[in-house]
């Protein structure tokens, strides 16, 4: 058996804000053992047994903040595995996703292959129970199943899916049960009838974690979602293909992209077909989905205060959560707050409003606010750049290259630039010029003048970047060669 776990990690985690946005979301978060829900996400599929290389479906745009996350989990937990990537040009939902990668994964392992779908923003605790639930799925989807996990509800929510289970109809595999037949799905209900479900026994929280055979995904989205998948599959065969010797890409073609219908994986398959059964299991699960879930995970002090990062300094406080940063926090006589401070937007928001928080996010996109989208700390294929200050007509960047990295052959109409190299040494491309700065030297690059900075060393390279002119925003750059793919060129491509 192969089996191939798949993450989806799209989505902004708007109720996440102001630590998750568009260019940094929830998945890329990091809890307080260090380790991003990402990469916990590619840790629980790794792990299992039969596993031939992890897939995920992502952003163009998040590919190297992935790549860095799975490098730093694999080698901090010795696994060796390959990965492969379908890029998205843009989010098309759920069942595109997975469609783009079944179609893909039977490129490379043939319609037996098993996928088995994860979320990348979900959190789950009890890994063992994890694997014996995913051996359970694996045996039901061997006989031509669409498999989901069903999660046995702690209490009434009226926030997740619910799944009625046939229970007087189990399905048996050597002598044991393995799932059951599902009878229906139910969105969010309201409380009343969130009641009613969990007294009854049957129902189950829909947690979106799916595993079947390609075959037989393929064979009931032709049935029962046909637009979706012919257009997914049009999409796929136009789309650039990159093999490396660890890892493969498949580029998603934007054009015909954008002609694939947006729907859930939900809506248009798993709810219309009768080829369902689900595997219920308790394995810790919580979709972490909003900061009174994420500060639950964080033991509570005498007074019920749960804090997180940074320095804080209470008095009179209690059943609040305060994850801080770099900056000290002082509350006094408050009482059931979140405190969320980081380096350019601080939240405070009361507990039973958490959901609310979308709201802000909302708002700041709509506006086109610059913290809906970035931190003031950013990462790059080749490495950071932090904004230390922005004025008129000057910005301040703190900029960090991996050794043996490059930025792009570049050029900007509006702003000049000086260099001043900090740690390390930089070699630079100046217009006609090609030098070495070394520590405690500078260079200046006027506006209009073609240039690229490079890391030749072992080390980080770390320099100060003083940036003056006109107009200072990060679509300025006409990009004329770059190792990470991100021209064609005489075209705004973006920061650095």
């Amino acid at each position: 058996m192969k089996l191939i776990p798949t993450i989806l990690c799209g989505g902004a985690g708007s109720r996440l804000w102001p630590v998750s946005r568009e260019m940094h979301p929830k998945p890329f978060i990091r809890l307080a053992d260090g380790q991003s829900l990402l990469q916990k996400a590619w840790l629980r599929g790794a792990v299992l047994p039969d596993v031939v290389e992890v897939m995920t479906v992502t952003n163009r745009e998040l590919l190297f903040k992935t790549q860095d996350d799975y490098s730093e989990i694999a080698e901090s937990s010795k696994i060796a595995l390959a990965n492969s990537f379908v890029l998205e040009p843009f989010g098309r939902n759920t069942a595109p996703a997975i469609a783009a990668a079944a179609l893909t994964i039977a490129e490379a392992h043939g319609q037996e292959a098993l996928m088995l779908v994860l979320a990348a923003d979900h959190l789950i605790s009890d890994q063992e129970a994890f694997a014996q639930a995913v051996s359970r799925a694996a045996a039901i989807a061997q006989q031509g199943r669409l498999v989901t996990f069903g999660i046995a509800p702690e209490s009434p929510e009226t926030g997740y899916g619910y799944i009625e289970a046939d229970l007087d109809h189990p399905i048996e595999g050597d002598g044991n049960t393995l799932g059951f037949n599902v009878r229906r799905f139910v969105e969010k209900p309201d409380l009343e009838k969130a009641k009613e479900y969990v007294a009854s026994g049957r129902y189950q929280w829909n947690s979106g974690m799916f595993c079947f055979s390609v075959g037989t995904l393929l064979e009931e989205m032709e049935r029962h979602c046909p637009a979706i998948l012919s257009a997914t599959r049009a999409c796929v065969a136009l789309s650039e293909r990159v093999k490396g010797r660890n890892a493969s890409q498949v580029l998603l073609d934007a054009d015909s992209f954008s002609a694939v219908p947006d729907d859930s994986i939900d809506f248009a398959l798993m709810e219309k077909s009768s080829n369902v059964a689900v595997v219920p299991c308790g394995i810790g699960w919580s979709d972490i989905g909003s900061w009174d879930a994420l500060g639950d995970l964080i033991g509570p002090d005498a007074l019920g205060n749960r804090i997180e990062g940074g320095e804080a300094t209470l008095h009179e406080v209690s059943n609040c959560y305060i994850r801080g940063g770099e900056r000290m926090i002082g509350a006094v006589g408050v009482d059931n707050l979140i405190v969320i401070d980081t380096a350019d937007a601080l939240l405070v928001a009361g507990r039973e409003h958490a959901q609310e928080v979308k709201h802000l996010y909302a708002s700041l996109k709509a506006s086109g606010h610059e913290t809906h989208k970035l931190h003031r700390r950013v990462h790059r294929p080749w490495g950071t750049y932090t904004v230390l200050e922005t004025g008129p007509s000057f910005k301040i960047k703190r900029i960090e290259v991996k050794p043996g990295a490059s930025l792009s052959l570049q050029m900007h109409y509006h702003r000049s630039e000086h260099w001043i190299v900090v740690s390390g040494m930089a070699r630079v491309i100046n217009g006609e010029k090609e030098l070495l700065v070394n520590t405690n030297e500078s260079t200046y690059i006027p506006a209009g003048h073609k240039h690229r900075l490079e890391n030749p060393g072992l080390l980080p390279l770390v320099m100060i970047e003083v940036q003056s002119g006109a107009y200072l925003g990060e679509d300025d750059i006409v990009r004329f060669d770059d190792i990470y793919g991100r021209c064609p060129a005489n075209k705004a491509q973006g920061a650095e």
